[in-house]
């Protein structure tokens, strides 16, 4: 296996490889069972490259290295991204989108490619009506989610040039670039209909790979919200706090004491490696082959359904059972969140409580020149994560592959499970996902 991390160099590469991935405790299964031999069977299976996706070439510096891999890769797979919901635009541009295109013409070049597989996200949607299923479906280009409007992506890079230009032309500092381009970014993905430049520069990057890919066999994979290891390599491993975990914890912490939704609103959530092992079973499945259908949502609303209720029962249930402790070690109580079923009584309640709070925060952070700019960020963005998180994703795709994986793969292959229909959330939740999430992410 080829690796591409993103870094300037040989050793600042392997240093990434072993202090974010390898090093980790994601690896110790692995690291059981090789013990002393553990790096030197990683070093046999993987080789580290130094490089970046927003570059032509994916960044690659050796030549010799670059040609040996473009005789070699079979299969690529783009797991590269820029996964904040407020990155600065260009960032994002240069690696949801830009990125995404260079993957593609990277794999191009490669003389025995057989597949490329492309991790986006089930978000790509937007906002849709109530009650409709967000459909397996590649998006055209110039296709825009406000009607009445086209996107030329083209056109968004060269305003984001000349938006840089014009800053740069007026000596603006870099933390004022920063913020103009989180700015521009929200501004532009808005203008189109997308509600975040996430979702946006992503959506954008599946819109070049579909139009560019001629023959090479193209496969999209969108996750929903990914959550914590259902079983493989064991249960429970998380890495970081993202969409719905931040609600769960932040209850946890006693932060967050109400959530927006009917009680049977759908919340989408997947394990890792469910996700993971649709990856592998895709790329069997497809290898050497152009197929009509290739986008695969990675999801759980249509066949297994968990319920904003049951979220919120099954979180008050672990946190009294399992409380969490303050800075001074005493137990942090909780009370059962309060659900608000209208957007008005939600928006009241987070405008007394969190919105007016942030705005003075705001005009202090004005005053002392962005010293407390992070922090405002860090609570805007998670008041933002609590907003339009209940969507049904159809899985039909998906489900076909799991039922060809069955009649025709083989037995390995069918051991790859990612049907959430397996999952019991009330045994998973509590006994899986809360107890790793704590382990993993919050205690960190």
């Amino acid at each position: 296996m080829y690796l591409l991390l993103r870094a300037s160099n040989d050793d600042l590469a392997a240093n990434r490889l072993q202090d974010e991935i390898i090093g980790t405790y994601l690896f110790r299964v692995l690291r059981d069972e090789w013990g002393e031999d553990f790096d030197s069977f990683m070093s046999k299976k993987v080789i580290v490259i130094p490089g970046d996706v927003s570059l032509e070439n994916l960044g690659l510096k050796d030549e010799d290295l670059k040609n040996e891999m473009l005789k070699e890769i079979e299969v690529l797979v783009n797991f590269a991204a820029s996964t904040k919901f407020d990155e600065r635009f260009d960032i994002s541009m240069g690696v949801n989108t830009t990125g995404a295109l260079n993957v593609l013409n990277f794999a191009k070049s490669c003389h025995e490619i057989n597949v490329l597989l492309h991790i986006s996200t089930a978000y790509v949607s937007g906002e849709i009506a109530d009650g409709e299923a967000v459909k397996e479906k590649p998006f055209e280009m110039t296709q825009s989610l406000k009607k009445n409007s086209k996107l030329d992506i083209h056109v968004e890079m060269n305003l984001l040039e000349k938006k840089l230009d014009e800053l740069r032309a007026k000596n603006a500092s870099e933390i004022t670039i920063k913020y103009a381009m989180k700015d521009y970014g929200l501004e532009r993905a808005n203008l189109y209909g997308w509600p975040n430049t996430y979702v946006f520069t992503k959506a954008m990057g599946e819109m070049l790979l579909v139009h560019y890919k001629d023959n090479v066999p193209l496969i999209i994979i969108r996750p929903t919200m990914v959550t914590s290891t259902y079983k493989d390599p064991f249960p429970g491993w998380i890495e970081g706090i993202r969409t719905v975990d931040s609600v769960i914890c932040g209850y946890g912490q006693g932060k967050l004491a109400c959530f927006l939704g009917h009680p049977k609103t759908i919340l989408d959530m997947i394990p890792a490696d469910m996700v993971i092992n649709c990856v592998i079973t895709a790329i069997v499945a497809h290898s050497n082959q152009v197929s009509k259908n290739f986008i695969y949502h990675v999801a759980s609303s249509s066949r297994n359904p968990l319920r904003i209720s049951d979220v919120i029962n099954i979180t008050f249930h672990y946190f009294t059972k399992s409380p969490l402790k303050s800075k001074n070690g005493t137990p942090i109580i909780v009370s059962k969140m309060q659900l608000l079923t209208s957007m008005a009584a939600f928006q009241s309640y987070m405008k007394n409580r969190y919105v007016l709070p942030l705005k003075v925060l705001n005009v202090v952070n004005e005053v002392f020149c962005h010293f407390f700019q992070d922090v405002y960020d860090d609570n805007f963005n998670k008041i933002q994560k609590v907003i339009g998180l209940g969507k049904i994703f159809d899985d039909t795709n998906t489900e076909n592959l799991r039922r060809e994986t069955k009649r025709h793969l083989n037995k390995e292959a069918v051991g790859l499970g990612f049907d959430p229909y397996s999952i019991d959330w009330t045994d998973y939740m509590m006994n899986t996902h809360i107890p790793g999430l704590t382990k993993y992410a919050l205690m960190k």
